[in-house]
């Protein structure tokens, strides 16, 4: 486990364990406030049925057999404890009364709700008497000796330790459960533990991965990792993953253009330096030939000199996406010079540029380089013109932008290679590049279309041929 599982562990544990202890203390406050409340409470008196029916007994029997008869039977009554107050504030019996029994007492008795649970009772010598039932739950300190039992010899009477009100009796309060918070908090703090340790292996984990994904790729392993992998989850991390194939992939693909690039450049230059040390050794085992020797190295030497230039064209248009200083120029001023050159070379070779549409527009731009893109793509269009094929520009403006449409009827481009021909040393295997040409022309004029935001695409014409769409922002558009 790394340094990150235990952080986020932690985080999380301690975050739920004060949630638990703080949750714990207020339920714990709670049942101290009841406890309180309920030490604080005075001694309760039964107000049932039964308290009703007992006190209705009390009155009879002192009615008819005076206060001794009332004696003999609250003391033979070993269930309900009838308590019988006289005159002094003393059971007839001699048990112990709080002050906060016999308060409670009054004042049921001076609401007058439950009359016949509190009774004053009145005997035939004019003695008077306040009678009442104590409930079965109430086993306070309110007890007297004889509720203990000592009024039947020490044995266990009705408050006895045996007995219904005592405290193992059925009537006694239930025991005090003093480990029910602490196992509580306990079961908390364990599920907690649990819930860090999900939770932490459950963050970590994708990060552990990414973690050995970088490791892979500072070796030189650019291969996916987390796009082929099937996984459940669908959140950020797994997105972060899949931003990491993304982005190994172009740098996959950026590494095989430069190899490629490197390649290519490698065997176009291979072929003049050949032709070259040809040359050479024939000027130098045949004199009489030295002339054409010397055209035949100028030739490739023109030719190596070409390739080099357009090689660092391209380097510094995919080196810098800045351009050099721009101006505002008339697109119907570049075109007519593109056409007028590309049209003399093209009568040499037996075929004819037409223009079609007028674009009277303003164009930001960086001359220079504009002028050399769409040369480029005019010239491919006369190079793989049929002999005394018609090559067509056809301009159109909207509001924002000019479209430049180059038309040929030439073989055409396989649909499979359309993408790939602004790619550089691409040849198509339809002829569509020919050996004269080092496959950077239409690359160049990607790249510095793009620095123009503009764009270009490539699509085969109905009826055969290769029309080349190039937009451009028009001026302030951009």
């Amino acid at each position: 486990m790394g340094r990150l599982f235990w952080k986020f562990f932690l985080c999380i544990l301690l975050a739920q364990l004060a949630a638990t202890i703080g949750v714990g203390t207020v339920f714990w406050l709670r049942d101290q406030a009841r406890l309180q409340a309920a030490g604080a409470a005075p001694a309760a008196i039964d107000t049932g049925g039964s308290a009703e029916f007992l006190i209705d007994a009390a009155a009879a029997t002192l009615a008819h057999g005076g206060s001794a008869a009332l004696r003999d039977l609250v003391a033979a009554n070993s269930r309900h404890s009838v308590l019988v107050i006289d005159a002094g504030g003393r059971d007839l019996l001699g048990r112990t009364v709080t002050p906060a029994m016999r308060a409670q007492a009054e004042r049921l008795l001076a609401e007058g709700t439950r009359h016949n649970v509190v009774r004053m009772l009145t005997a035939p010598d004019g003695a008077r008497y306040l009678v009442f039932v104590r409930s079965l739950h109430d086993r306070g300190p309110g007890f007297g000796a004889h509720e203990r039992g000592e009024r039947f010899g020490g044995g266990p009477g009705p408050g006895g330790p045996g007995g219904p009100g005592g405290p193992g009796g059925p009537g006694g309060p239930p025991p005090e459960r003093h480990f029910l918070p602490y196992v509580t908090m306990l079961g908390a703090t364990l599920a907690s533990l649990l819930f860090a340790v999900l939770l932490a292996w459950y963050f970590a984990r994708p990060i552990r991965a990414l973690r050995s994904a970088f490791e892979a790729a500072s070796a030189g392993d650019l291969a996916p990792r987390f796009g082929a992998a099937k996984r459940v989850r669908d959140d950020e991390l797994n997105d972060l993953g899949r931003d990491f194939d993304r982005m190994t992939a172009q740098l996959r693909a950026l590494m095989d253009g430069q190899r490629r690039l490197l390649h290519d450049v490698s065997h176009e230059l291979r072929s003049p330096l050949a032709r070259l040390q040809a040359a050479i050794g024939l000027a130098q085992q045949q004199p009489d030939k030295i002339a054409s020797s010397l055209e035949r190295i100028e030739r490739e030497s023109i030719r190596m000199d070409k390739l080099v230039g357009e090689l660092l064209t391209l380097s510094r248009l995919e080196a810098s996406a800045a351009l050099p200083a721009q101006e505002d120029i008339a697109l119907m001023e570049l075109i007519d010079g593109i056409v007028g050159d590309a049209r003399f070379e093209a009568e040499q070779h037996g075929r004819s540029i037409a223009v079609q549409g007028v674009a009277p527009v303003q164009l930001r731009c960086a001359p220079d380089l504009l002028w050399r893109a769409i040369e480029n793509v005019v010239r491919n269009a006369i190079k793989h013109s049929p002999a005394g094929g018609v090559v067509t520009i056809a301009l159109a403006a909207s509001v924002d932008q000019v479209a430049i449409s180059v038309m040929d009827r030439g073989p055409g481009v396989a649909a499979g290679d359309l993408a790939a021909i602004f790619q550089p040393f691409f040849r198509s295997n339809s002829g569509a590049h020919n050996l004269d040409g080092h496959g950077l022309g239409l690359a160049i004029a990607l790249r510095v279309l793009d620095a123009h935001a503009g764009g270009v695409v490539a699509s085969n014409r109905a009826g055969g041929g290769l029309c080349v769409a190039i937009t451009l922002p028009l001026a302030g558009r951009a």
